[in-house]
């Protein structure tokens, strides 16, 4: 502790021996920063190399560490005074800091975290709550609450943290600036005090995409590769109904965005419950061990059990030995969350595991390769500080829904910023599949000029009215209609269908595609009657002629059926659909 209370030497640059440099302890000082940095220090970057060799990527960015990295000469933290006064210095610096010092960014401080970096609070009352500098009367969200505070004050270009359950994610939302998770496993977590080691992924804070994007090739260590725009958008619906604010003014952003960029075509809608639980056959077993399996659970919420109980579980055999030792004096939150942890058998150890790998798997199967997932990063805006809302049963179980999906799958997420509601940030969030961080920082890099053109919807009700027409409203609706046809939910499929008509009734793709629907459940007549509105419409709509010949052949309307799908031939000479149903029915007529 004395050693870290004195000047400290460090040594500078990674291995250039003999030059060093004074650094200060800021505890006196703290509010300066928004009480963002717990040490100044200084490491400084190699040397530029020779021409014609190029600059090394970072040059010019400063960054900070969250204190859970371990730094030569100092005692990493974890956000609490006995964890410093019981243990050493750090013998050597974590991996992941080395390199982007090599990579040429400069190192100027360690960043406060949660108390043992275990909430996503942001309130440490050891060393005083950072400020939210985007809403000073609110919590700036944690575990990486300094991390993020000083990249939101411009203290920094970029800081790094360490996101197990939202540590990135959460206080980014909160602060209003760019969060990355990475991967699971993606990039090491030597020299990183460990909170739970099967959720732990690395995570960095930035303002501005390009950063953002620069810092995590050089952390993945990704050659150069062409940049690939996304194929499909999915906004995951049921997650944003546990928004307690307007669900249209964070999505429409997305949607305006996607729309200008790509095209519609793209932007799909899942319900991510229904996918989910079809696709994790382990959470029923989890459900049955929970003595819970006669009650109707939802999936995310059996989601965020599963996470709570891997980060209690881990955090324990981590560091259950030191606390029962050491007896700190620990808040009563964490306390209380710690000692609930039941003891797990080995055989539910497994059940935890297959869950993590087939959550894994489904969002892979989902997303693809070029697949984009949205969900709201958090439920409501940043609670006011020292509220009891933070610790409430609904916020915890609405922030564990969202935050378990990327946790649980070990996928990478980003938490990009729209703006304000109530004069709080709001946020949006972006999911790619496991391994997919290039893809998601290339899709970041893309949209966010457009997100943040789009972002006055959030913040300006009347705007986002004046914008929305009827079209695009119809068009929305239509989207949800495909995805239910898609999901075999024919009679939601035909009411959003309905609902687009309503609002533009002279567009023969709805009358067409509610046909298809009225075809699943049987409702012939009202299929046909649907198709010849969609014919009068647009006479080269293929698929109204294609639908209407199947309705009348289910009518035992031969002749009308066979001049449908003739005529649809004449338009589409190849399509083997008309010509088998054309050549079928004359054989018989």
């Amino acid at each position: 502790m004395a050693s870290q209370a004195a000047n400290l030497w460090v040594l500078l640059g990674l291995g250039l021996a003999g030059i060093c440099m004074p650094t200060k302890n800021l505890k006196n000082t703290v509010r300066e920063d928004f009480g963002a940095f717990i040490d100044k220090l200084l490491l400084l970057p190699p040397p530029q190399p020779a021409p014609p060799k190029a600059p090394h990527p970072l040059t010019g960015l400063t960054f900070a560490v969250s204190d859970v990295f371990d730094i030569t000469g100092y005692v990493t933290g974890f956000g609490h005074p006995d964890w410093v006064m019981t243990h050493e210095a750090a013998s050597s610096t974590c991996p992941v800091v080395s390199t982007l010092v090599e990579g040429g960014a400069t190192c100027v401080g360690k960043t406060v975290v949660d108390e043992l970096a275990f909430s996503i609070s942001g309130e440490n009352k050891h060393y005083d709550s950072p400020t939210n500098p985007a809403a000073p009367a609110r919590i700036p969200g944690g575990a990486c609450s300094g991390a993020a505070v000083a990249v939101a004050t411009n203290a920094v270009d970029f800081a790094l943290g360490i996101d197990t359950v939202g540590g990135v994610r959460v206080p980014a939302g909160y602060c209003g600036v760019l969060g990355f998770k990475s991967s699971y496993g993606a990039i090491s977590n030597t020299g990183i005090i460990p909170v739970s080691t099967s959720l732990d992924s690395v995570g960095w804070f930035a303002r501005d995409p390009n950063t953002l994007r620069r810092v995590g090739h050089v952390l993945l260590q990704l050659p150069f590769a062409t940049q690939r725009n996304p194929r499909q958008i999915i906004l995951a619906d049921d997650c944003f109904q546990l928004l307690n604010i307007p669900v249209d003014r964070i999505t429409q952003v997305v949607i305006k965005s996607a729309e200008k960029l790509f095209g519609r075509q793209l932007l799909k809608h899942q319900n991510l419950e229904n996918y989910l639980e079809t696709k994790i056959p382990s959470l029923k077993e989890f459900a049955r061990t929970k003595a819970i399996a006669n009650t109707k659970v939802s999936t995310s919420r059996l989601l965020a059990n599963v996470m709570q109980l891997l980060q209690r579980h881990e955090f324990l055999q981590n560091h259950g030995d030191w606390i029962n030792t050491v007896k700190p004096a620990i808040d009563p939150v964490i306390s209380s969350q710690v000692c609930e942890n039941p003891e797990l058998t080995n055989e539910k150890i497994e059940n935890l595991n297959a869950i993590r790998n087939e959550t894994r798997v489904a969002i892979g199967s989902l997303l693809k390769d070029d697949g984009i997932l949205v969900v709201p990063t958090m439920p409501a805006v940043p609670p006011k500080l020292g509220s009891k809302e933070i610790t409430s049963e609904d916020y915890q179980n609405r922030a564990s829904s969202l935050l378990s999906i990327a946790s649980i799958s070990g996928c990478c997420q980003v938490t990009v910023p729209l703006g304000h509601h109530e004069k709080c940030p709001v946020s949006v969030s972006f999911i790619g599949r496991h391994g997919g961080d290039r893809f998601l920082l290339d899709t970041v890099q893309t949209m966010y000029a457009s997100l943040q053109e789009y972002s006055s919807i959030v913040a300006d009700p009347k705007s986002a009215k004046k914008t929305i027409s009827k079209e695009e409203s119809a068009e929305i609706a239509k989207e949800k209609g495909n995805q239910a046809f898609e999901d075999r939910q024919w009679q939601k499929a035909i009411g959003l269908y309905s609902e687009a008509i309503k609002l533009s009734d002279n567009n023969a793709t709805y009358y067409s595609n509610r046909a298809a629907a009225y075809l699943e459940v049987g409702g012939c007549l009202k299929a046909e009657e649907d198709c010849t509105k969609a014919i009068t419409l647009d006479k080269k709509n293929v698929k109204a002629y294609l639908r209407r010949g199947t309705a009348r052949e289910m009518l035992c309307y031969y002749k009308g059926a066979i001049e449908d799908f003739r005529y649809a031939l004449v338009l589409e000479p190849n399509n083997k659909r008309a010509s088998l149903s054309a050549e079928r029915l004359g054989k018989l007529f």
